[in-house]
Order: structure tokens, then sequence, then C-alpha cells
């Protein structure tokens, strides 16, 4: 049984679009990382040259520990920040190229579910019990997919919560570092 010409030219317009789409959210993230680097990079070199004025001004070796040692809690709040900022350009750009996965495995799923529908309603008399045989692992093999998917979904959630944990922690760590 062949696809009616449409269909495939309907499938391979969606395929383009989406690829297309993807593309276009690849480089939106590639963007906001450049964007990103830019800027980090921008600030870190005002503040290096601020901080080797102040080294350079600096009247005795007691003012130079000081200068040296307030170094130290900017960075590492500057670097949690720029993590925190990485991990959601990240996040985004995974989330909508795993939205076009999803969608595209439904599609391919239900071309495939009716592919068998339509094959096991055309299949020879005394097919029935494979047939059946054949229906009954599609469903199982779908069944497991979407395990597989509901399994990485979660595995996701996880890691985004323990990665929020471990950000609450170091911003708590950086406050109270702060406040000595």
């Amino acid at each position: 049984m062949s696809l009616p010409q449409e269909q495939i030219l309907a499938a391979q317009k969606a395929n383009l679009e989406t690829l297309f789409g993807l593309t276009s959210k690849a480089f939106e993230g590639v963007e906001k990382l450049v964007e990103l680097n830019v800027t980090a990079s921008r600030a870190a070199l005002s503040e290096a040259n601020a901080h080797a004025q102040a080294v350079l001004s600096a009247k005795d070796a007691q003012e130079l520990l000081t200068l040296q040692a307030s170094l130290f809690q900017p960075l590492a709040e500057k670097t949690l920040a720029y993590s925190r900022h990485l991990y959601d350009i990240a996040t985004g750009t995974s989330t909508a190229f795993g939205k076009a996965f999803e969608a595209q495995a439904t599609e391919a799923q239900r071309n495939f579910a009716n592919f068998v529908d339509s094959t096991a309603k055309n299949a020879p008399a005394g097919t029935e019990t494979t047939v059946a045989v054949f229906k009954s692992a599609v469903s199982a093999a779908n069944n497991a997919f979407e395990s597989v998917q509901k399994a990485v979904k979660q595995a996701t959630d996880m890691a985004e919560a323990n990665f929020n944990a471990v950000t609450t922690s170091a911003s708590k760590v950086a406050a109270a570092g702060r406040k000595r």
C-alpha cells in the first residue's frame, strides 16, 4: 500500500517546517549564548581593569590583601549567575527540541497505527492471529516508548530540581560570605 502523493508532500512540508523551526531555535540559542559571553567578557574586562587600578593604588600590604579577598566573593556570585543564564539558555533550546521530537514521534506513531489498521483490514483470510500478534507488538512498543518518554521527563525534572537546589544553596553561601 502506498501513500497518496498529497500525503507525502504534506509530510515533507511538515518535516521541512519542523527543520527550519528547530534551526531557528538553535540559532536563537547560539545568539543568546554569544550575547551572554560578550556581556560577561566585557564585564570581566572592566572589573579586571578596576581591580588592577585599585591594586596599583594600594598603600600597604593590608590594603592589598583586603582588595584580593574582596575579589573572590563577587567572582563566585557572578560565576553562579553566569551558570544560571547558561543553564536557562540550554534548557530553553533543549525544551524546544524535545517538544518537536515528541510531536514528530506522536505523528509517526499515529501514521504507523493507521497503516497497521489499514493493512489489517486488507489482510487475507486466516491471518487474523498474525495480525492480532502484530497489533499487540505495536501496542507494546508504543507503551514502551511512552514509558521511556515519561522516564526522560522525570529525569529532566529531577535534574532541574537538583540544579535549582544547588543554585539556591550556592546563593545562600555567597550571601552568608558577603555578610561576614
